[in-house]
């Protein structure tokens, strides 16, 4: 069979890169159409993945939205030249692109706005995949997995982590470090939303530089870190999760890492505008796990970070309670793989539940936006 991929953003790469190499080493044929933004065709390269880039993305608010009738008539052109079987993504080019092709398409969700592109591509959907602890009904046809979407990638049976990560990063066997994130907030869902500003940035430098050497990883590139104990994070972007994994602490206004920190067993303190009452459930969920915070200014970051870089057992408990959530949770690329096999039809497949035909789980009560 011909599958076809879209890998939107660096998070996406990870999500499919698995899958996608298992159903290669089954035979089956494989394209992925990638939106050359920030790193994302950096990590296809990296992982060897067949692709080819339909269009361009900046980080700028307003740079994909002039962009998109060039983006889907290449996307187009390249899924009819190939002739997928079925096509996977996470909202409205593949969904459109399936439909126009006349091909099945799959679309794998986590983040729960009311937003428009969930009503343009839904409906055009085989299947609609999120985590079980999504609270928005989308139809028929949703489906949900017992876990995250970064179970595909950081799942106990999929991830070993790189042992020579503290060599790579110039670092003592010993020596302590957190990992600043900073988010350029310019997609669609971060539009009126802001995170860790540039003085809030150079304060927490100050406050955790006292403990940890600070590495900053910044996505728009506009971090200055002159006259700071701080230094950038210089490693190939494949290479964050083995840092994150030996990371005392990751302070992030982004989502997906901190999600992915919550895997590994990495404290983490998530601080941007989407925190608060309509927050996502898998946030919500990872807060009352006790493998995250969610605060809302610099101020609440300190405070957090302080006790947990000074603690002894930080990295005890925090295996444990990483080990607690992982435990009932799928590995979600064995899930992707019998999807595709199974051409996109998940009735009978023991992973999925129809949404709303399980107890909700607990404890994420509330929705609300974001995701990478």
């Amino acid at each position: 069979m011909n599958y076809l991929f879209f890998t939107n953003t660096p998070a996406h790469v990870h999500l499919y890169k698995h899958a996608i190499q298992r159903l290669r080493d089954r035979g089956h044929e494989v394209l992925v159409l990638a939106r050359d933004y920030t790193c994302t065709t950096d990590l296809l390269e990296w992982y060897e993945l067949p692709y080819v880039v339909y269009g361009a993305c900046g980080t700028s608010k307003g740079s994909l939205l002039s962009r998109l009738p060039a983006h889907y008539t290449r996307a187009i052109t390249h899924a009819r030249r190939f002739d997928p079987d079925l096509v996977f993504g996470m909202g409205g080019y593949a969904a459109h692109t399936g439909a126009v092709t006349r091909t099945p398409t799959v679309l794998l969700i986590d983040s729960e706005p009311a937003s428009f592109d969930h009503t343009i591509s839904t409906p055009f959907a085989r299947s609609i995949l999120t985590p079980n602890t999504f609270r928005k009904d989308l139809g028929a046809n949703h489906y949900v997995f017992t876990g995250f979407k970064e179970c595909a990638y950081l799942h106990p049976e999929t991830y070993e982590s790189d042992q020579s990560i503290r060599d790579r990063l110039d670092l003592e066997t010993d020596e302590p470090y957190a990992i600043l994130r900073l988010n350029a907030f310019g997609s669609q869902h971060d539009v009126g939303k802001r995170g860790i500003t540039d003085d809030d940035y150079r304060r927490l430098v100050d406050h955790l530089g006292d403990d940890v050497t600070v590495l900053v990883s910044d996505e728009s590139g506009d971090a200055d870190l002159e006259g700071l104990s701080a230094r950038s994070f210089d490693l190939h972007p494949a290479l964050m999760h083995d840092a994150l994994a030996e990371a005392e602490l990751l302070v992030a206004d982004t989502q997906t890492m901190v999600t992915e920190a919550a895997l590994l067993g990495t404290p983490a303190i998530r601080s941007n505008s989407f925190v608060g009452a309509d927050d996502m459930g898998n946030f919500v969920e990872l807060e009352n796990q006790g493998l995250i915070y969610n605060v809302a200014s610099a101020d609440a970051i300190i405070e957090r970070a302080m006790p947990l870089l000074e603690a002894t057992d930080t990295d005890e408990k925090w295996q444990r309670r990483r080990n607690a959530l992982l435990a009932d949770k799928v590995n979600l690329t064995d899930v992707i793989v019998d999807v595709a096999i199974n051409e996109g039809h998940v009735d009978d497949l023991e992973a999925l539940q129809q949404f709303g035909q399980t107890p909700e789980p607990e404890p994420a009560k509330s929705v609300g936006i974001g995701g990478d």
